[in-house]
């Protein structure tokens, strides 16, 4: 993508840094929000008899239509998903558009080292809260990834990329029919070597197992599966040989559960809510009970200003949410070590004087005493 810091896209979003090639941050100039914008290029499907261009422009409207379905069907508000706002074309790129607000993706948490197990387990249950939301409305999010998660300053996690992930499904099936090589090698170019990307199955059950693989690489930095390339990790994860999740600690169990081949022996997006909630109430240092309850059983959100764009849902968001005890990668499971003095280390010289005083007093009074 050409331009930098000040280009406006669709006749609203400006652009607020210099854009990577496909991905650009902005701002929305009719409700001053900032947002992302996610592209895709689009080559033209040409068929016998018909004009590139028009062939070009009718693909176009063909994605437009499927991503503005999904968006207008998302959940109206939860506080763990981040709104799409809309999509549209520029040229040979379809843009999709969500919201964005302050705070680093788990990718970017990542590169600083994994997360201690608890603190993996409140951004789950974030994430399982968000899914769960997803899977009542009949979707499916099919893009659970690092990259997708964003993690705010108060420490909750959101989940994004939903649009992102139906205009690139979308692009698939387009180049490549609805299934089949042709299908498979288009989506590879266009999702690469993403262990998350990669289920048996699609549907809920292939969100959980995606998420079962996020937790795995939030404890451990890296996937559970081997990430070269996409036929070796598709032939990965249909042989079912991965790191054993026994490395995820405390997050074990559950872990090995979502990464089941079979995906009726997954648990659901609520089932690991409620398990969730158990292993953050036993965690080793208290976890804020006001965080965890907004994370695992969900809060009323504030009216959002309704935004008109080809994907249009009002929503809202919660109030800004209590700062999570272990954030920044505190780690749950440190042992606490020796307890500190309850005395202020300012009256211990005084304190001490004290004491050889009145040792000095009683022995005086003492030896009165005894000659009397």
């Amino acid at each position: 993508m050409r331009g930098g810091a000040g280009q406006l896209l669709a006749g609203r979003y400006r652009l607020t840094d210099r854009p990577e090639p496909l991905r650009a941050h902005a701002v929305d100039e009719r409700t001053g929000e900032s947002v992302l914008l996610s592209a895709l290029e689009l080559p033209g499907l040409l068929t016998v008899g018909q004009d590139p261009e028009e062939a070009a422009t009718a693909q176009a409207d063909r994605l437009v239509r499927r991503v503005a379905a999904v968006g207008s069907a998302a959940p109206v508000a939860h506080p763990r998903l981040l709104r799409g706002v809309g999509a549209f074309v520029d040229g040979e790129l379809l843009w999709t558009v969500e919201e964005r607000p302050a705070g680093r993706t788990v990718a970017e948490l990542l590169a600083d080292g994994p997360l201690s197990p608890y603190r993996a387990a409140e951004l789950a249950a974030d994430l399982a809260g968000a899914l769960r939301a997803l899977h009542a409305a009949g979707l499916t999010h099919g893009n659970l990834t690092a990259e997708s998660v964003l993690v705010c300053e108060d420490g909750a996690a959101m989940l994004g990329g939903l649009l992102a992930g139906v205009a690139q499904e979308a692009l698939a099936e387009e180049l490549g029919g609805p299934a089949g090589r042709r299908r498979y090698e288009v989506r590879a170019t266009l999702v690469g070597p993403v262990a998350e990307r990669w289920p048996l199955d699609g549907g809920p059950a292939g969100d959980c197992w995606a998420l079962g693989a996020l937790v795995q690489r939030l404890v451990t930095g890296r996937s559970p599966y081997p990430e070269r390339d996409v036929p070796e990790l598709v032939t990965a994860v249909r042989d079912g040989r991965r790191e054993p999740a026994a490395v995820c600690g405390p997050l074990a169990p559950l872990a090995e559960r979502l990464l089941q081949p079979d995906p009726v022996r997954r648990p659901t997006a609520e089932a690991v809510r409620g398990e969730l909630a158990v292993l953050l109430a036993g965690a080793p240092e208290p976890v804020d009970e006001e965080r965890v309850e907004g994370s695992l059983i969900g809060r009323v959100p504030a009216p959002r200003v309704e935004v008109p764009a080809a994907v249009r849902r009002p929503g809202g968001r919660a109030g800004k949410a209590v700062p999570r005890k272990g954030g920044n990668g505190r780690d749950f499971g440190a042992g606490n070590g020796a307890k500190p003095s309850r005395i202020p280390p300012a009256l211990l010289g005084p304190l001490l004087v004290a004491g050889v005083f009145v040792l000095l007093v009683s022995g005086i009074v003492a030896v009165v005493l005894f000659a009397g």
